[in-house]
């Protein structure tokens, strides 16, 4: 069965969400928040980062929320979540598992530290925002018209979308985009989300993301 390493008011909830709507079984190891904010010494025993989440699968160990998506959905989707290999859509899917980890997160994270240093911060302020409103305004033209970031059905992608949009809401960076936010309450309203959330316990993002 597999196991998952999951963490209080963490991105594992959208692991939990995603074994939801496959319908798999799998086994929870939950862990608090360490000294208000931090994860505990004891997931550096699951894995030399520390963090979660992590998921086993008989010997084998994964680590990073994107790369769980996908091998989850590789191994035990039978072509679900993902569009067909070589269409134009795959090669969208692709682009869209990557995007919103490795690109819309590190203007957010930016943004809430700027903020924390105050007066001193505010030199930067001008190019964070820049950043944050360049990444906002590409997912936003991107779902413009559309339920789904990637053709006509959840995909693994959405996951990976929706968990980035939910970081920028929790600190009032969503605003202004009446369409981000409108497809992050689709993703919150399905059964399966529902579900994550009941198993999985706290999920309030505020704590990791500084709302203000």
């Amino acid at each position: 069965m597999i196991k998952v390493h999951h963490l209080a008011d963490s991105r594992s909830t959208k692991i939990l969400w995603l074994l939801e709507e496959m319908g798999l079984d799998y086994e929870i190891v939950s862990y608090p928040r360490y000294q208000g904010n931090l994860a505990p010494p004891e997931l550096k025993a699951v894995h030399p980062l520390g963090k979660s989440p992590v998921i086993e699968d008989g010997q084998r160990t994964i680590a990073e929320s994107g790369a769980i998506v996908e091998y989850l959905i590789e191994s035990y989707g039978n072509g679900r979540l993902k569009p067909p290999k070589g269409s134009d859509d795959w090669a969208r899917y692709l682009q869209w598992l990557q995007i919103p980890e490795s690109s819309v997160m590190l203007p957010l994270i930016l943004a809430i530290y700027v903020e924390m240093l105050g007066e001193a911060g505010k030199p930067l302020h001008p190019r964070v925002y820049d950043e944050v409103k360049n990444h906002l305004d590409f997912i936003a033209a991107a779902l413009e018209g559309r339920d789904f970031i990637v053709g006509n059905d959840l995909t693994g992608a959405d996951f990976q979308v929706t968990f980035t949009l939910e970081s920028a809401m929790s600190n009032n960076k969503l605003d202004d985009y009446p369409t981000l936010r409108a497809y992050v309450a689709r993703m919150q309203a399905r059964p399966a989300y529902r579900r994550a959330l009941e198993k999985g316990g706290s999920y309030d993002l505020r704590r990791l993301f500084g709302a203000r």
